[in-house]
């Protein structure tokens, strides 16, 4: 069995597992294959530290600064 996790797109419905905000940040533990999902703010807070013991660390915080698209009607 692989314990290898697909790259996959963050959605509003991906949570931080600290405080429960919107995710941008998955970190695939390399030992387990377990993820942990991360709000911007608390990612930067655990990466020096978790980012060495991760196979993948998916991050999507620049998705923070793109502007929406305004549809005209």
């Amino acid at each position: 069995m692989s314990t290898a996790v697909a790259t996959r797109e963050l959605t509003a419905q991906h949570r931080c597992d600290r405080c429960g905000a919107q995710a941008y940040v998955r970190a695939v533990l390399s030992t387990s294959g377990g993820e942990l999902l991360f709000c911007g703010h608390h990612a930067r807070s655990v990466e020096a530290n978790l980012r060495p013991l991760t196979s993948e660390w998916q991050d999507e915080t620049e998705r923070l600064r793109e502007k929406p698209v305004v549809s005209e009607d």
